[in-house]
């Protein structure tokens, strides 16, 4: 499952306040495609799978991962900067043995 620096679920509830669905969850998925062979997908979901790993960070953020997605998002973490040189998410995966220059892909 992946976790979510304490930077990230920060962001992540700002971003439910603003578009006012607390209700909502994170859905983090791989989905095949990209540059090197998989691509991260990020949205927010009130659907809930019953095979659905959940997880929650910080003050009631709640992450959804489906199962096939979760082999290969095992011991990844999601961070969020907003700096001058970096901002936005960032998916460090150590199951990743390659990576595309942008970033969103893997293989």
């Amino acid at each position: 499952m992946i976790t979510l620096t304490d930077t990230a679920a920060s962001k992540v509830k700002e971003l439910l306040a603003a578009e006012g669905a607390s209700d909502l969850a994170l859905r983090v998925a791989v989905r095949p495609g990209g540059c090197s062979g998989f691509s991260y997908e990020m949205f927010f979901d009130g659907d809930v799978a019953a095979d659905d790993e959940q997880a929650e960070f910080g003050e009631g953020v709640r992450v959804l991962v489906d199962p096939a997605s979760a082999q290969l998002l095992e011991g990844a973490s999601l961070d969020y900067k907003d700096g001058l040189n970096q901002a936005g998410f960032n998916i460090t995966n150590p199951n990743a043995t390659r990576s595309c220059g942008c970033g969103q892909s893997f293989s």
